[in-house]
């Protein structure tokens, strides 16, 4: 079955998994033990396609692109995400092995190395425009940036779960607040997109878990351009169904406390999603609602209540028609530098938007302080094979978003334009007069 929101953002989400491997720091408490990749089941969609693939990552996204095709949906523009635990905590072999796999399946090619099948990917029929890598804020210092970049990688997503550092102790998180900070200023300032994962009800106090919430938005070291919102379940094997060391909101509790949330993030942020796809048999106890969201959504709408993140004022999600269309800019300061946000707005929806950053302390060489980094660049509506037009894709948007993007490097007196661009993007940059230095497209001035 088709299903239409699968593509509704202009690209079409890919999803591959690790195999099985137990994170070095040990195991935190609210995790499952179940013999499938950390923190899953083995009824997770995900895993259950993982695993009859043996985890390969060739034949996982060859797998994945066949059902798409099968569905009707468009496929040349693909957003991977690597799935399963702590990427980069895996030996060096395998890393380079599953990432080649990646390409070599939308190739529908096996290359030599990992160079030729990133090279290929730049012209071939299944281009991946972005490479997401999940892992934990204190794994993603220098030397991972770096090796993630190799990789084609464009967005990180950390496993935050609460700025509190008593709470990390209590749940054997085996990081810090700090290392949250000192990440998303290092991600940043290298020009990534940057998601955070986030757990209410570690605490059983919902003015205080608002209130740590608020803190993610609230201070400028954080501020994150994406997150996901996973509720606290028990789930069997884990520390806490053995220890009953634990006391959950009750539905209508945690109903009232999201809706607090999303009334909270600002204009600039993405919800990418609102509880986790687990199969209700692995639920002990804990809200079983896979589709929380859609409720929260209906209730907020009886509420006259209004979310203003961008997957809300998405146009692809509005039935409204196109009107005027407006350039909007919002600055603010995130990792102690300055961001622009910028949209194509018609009736409050959102039909593009561009991230641009001067950074605070670049440690990449292709980077210095006058550099404009272009984080993210997104025209929204339905999917439109590369080369066609559409109703909103390929009409021109981008090009404007890119040349506002020179004209703010102007008044900010940048010397270049360095963009961190999905392998699959390269081509599109090339012809509007950037360069490959490094791992990033680059316009100089």
């Amino acid at each position: 079955m088709r299903k239409p929101t699968k593509t509704i953002s202009g690209v079409t989400p890919l999803a591959v998994m690790l195999k099985p491997r137990k994170c070095s720091h040990g195991i935190c408490s609210y995790c499952p033990q179940l013999n499938v990749p950390q923190s899953y089941t083995p009824k997770s969609p995900v895993v259950m396609r993982a695993s009859q693939l043996g985890y390969d990552a060739e034949k996982q996204v060859k797998a994945r692109l066949k059902s798409f095709e099968v569905m009707g949906h468009e496929t040349s523009k693909i957003e991977l995400i690597i799935m399963g635990g702590t990427f980069l905590e895996y030996p060096k072999m395998y890393k380079l092995k599953f990432i080649k796999g990646i390409y070599d399946g939308l190739n529908n090619f096996k290359s030599k190395n990992l160079d030729e099948a990133k090279k290929r990917n730049e012209k071939a029929e299944h281009r991946c425009i972005g490479l997401c890598i999940e892992t934990r804020p204190d794994k993603c210092g220098k030397k991972e940036i770096n090796e993630v970049l190799s990789y084609g990688c464009t967005r990180v997503e950390l496993g935050v779960q609460v700025l509190d550092d008593k709470i990390y102790e209590k749940i054997k998180r085996g990081h810090t607040v700090k290392d949250v900070v000192k990440a998303t200023q290092l991600l940043r300032d290298s020009g990534f997109k940057v998601g955070y994962h986030l757990l209410p009800n570690l605490i059983y106090n919902v003015e205080e878990d608002l209130r740590l919430f608020k803190k993610v938005f609230d201070e400028q070291e954080f501020r994150p351009d994406q997150i996901k919102i996973y509720p606290l379940t028990i789930m069997p094997g884990s520390e806490l169904a053995k220890s009953k060391n634990y006391n959950l909101y009750s539905e209508d509790e945690l109903k009232e406390l999201l809706i607090k949330m999303k009334l909270n993030v600002p204009e600039y942020a993405r919800i990418m999603r609102i509880m986790r796809e687990i199969h209700p048999d692995y639920i002990l106890e804990g809200v079983k609602h896979i589709h929380l969201r859609r409720i929260i959504k209906e209730d907020m709408e009886k509420l006259n209540l209004k979310c203003r993140c961008i997957r809300c004022r998405e146009i692809g999600f509005s039935k409204d028609e196109i009107g005027r269309i407006e350039l909007v800019i919002r600055m603010y300061k995130a990792s102690n530098g300055k961001e622009y946000f910028i949209s194509h707005e018609s009736n409050d929806k959102i039909l593009s938007l561009m991230r641009l950053r001067i950074p605070y302390e670049p440690f990449r060489k292709e980077i210095n302080k006058k550099s404009l980094l272009l984080r993210e660049l997104h025209v929204f509506g339905s999917q439109v094979k590369i080369g066609e037009k559409g109703k909103i894709q390929h009409k021109g948007l981008g090009k404007e978003l890119l040349k506002k993007a020179e004209e703010i490097a102007k008044i900010e007196d940048c010397n270049k334009i360095v963009v961190i661009s999905g392998i699959g993007v390269r081509e599109y940059y090339k012809h509007l007069g950037y360069k490959l230095e490094g791992n990033y497209m680059i316009k100089n001035f």
